[in-house]
């Protein structure tokens, strides 16, 4: 959340991945008035959970909401969702920048993500924490990023989690 952040509001949707808790926060350009701040899963690792003051409020989520059950419907491959500003670091957010870019269906290495951004190989740790600290699992994929021998490697939500979320994606791809 931004430290000027009036009021947090949040909700919880159901998806094949468990219920997901989101969190935001009111913004005039953000389609559906609502900035994402957080998007948890069941048992991640450093999730969001429910802090008082913070004020539930489904509709302010319906976009989002119903662009990620699109997404785990498979008709929808992309976000138009606002990040809420102020989150992450000057680096993170510029790793996470390079998560957004990265297409529907495919991945890439942590080492293959480090060269295009121009971090040194002895720095590949540091994007992979960063890559870590990404509070909006499914939305902002870093479910995309894989080890350089094709295996999974790290995921807050979960290396299961992981697989499903390749997988709903291969299995939907536009040449499918």
């Amino acid at each position: 959340m931004t430290e000027a952040m009036a009021k947090a509001l949040y909700t919880t949707v159901e998806s094949p991945l468990g219920e997901l808790l989101l969190v935001g926060e009111e913004s005039a350009t953000a389609n559906g008035g609502t900035a994402l701040a957080s998007l948890s899963m069941p048992g991640q690792k450093g999730g969001a959970v429910i802090q008082d003051g913070w004020v539930r409020d489904d509709g302010a989520f319906a976009v989002i909401a119903g662009q990620l059950r699109g997404y785990f419907e498979g008709t929808r491959r992309d976000f138009d969702v606002e990040y809420a500003s102020g989150v992450g670091t000057d680096f993170q957010r510029r790793v996470w920048h390079a998560l957004d870019t990265l297409p529907y269906g495919t991945t890439t290495s942590y080492g293959k993500l480090a060269e295009r951004l121009g971090i040194s190989r002895a720095a590949v740790r540091a994007l992979g924490t960063a890559i870590g600290r990404n509070p909006l699992l499914v939305v902002r994929p870093c479910h995309r990023v894989i080890a350089a021998d094709g295996s999974l490697a790290g995921y807050a939500g979960g290396l299961e989690a992981k697989r499903r979320l390749l997988d709903l994606e291969s299995a939907n791809r536009p040449e499918n």
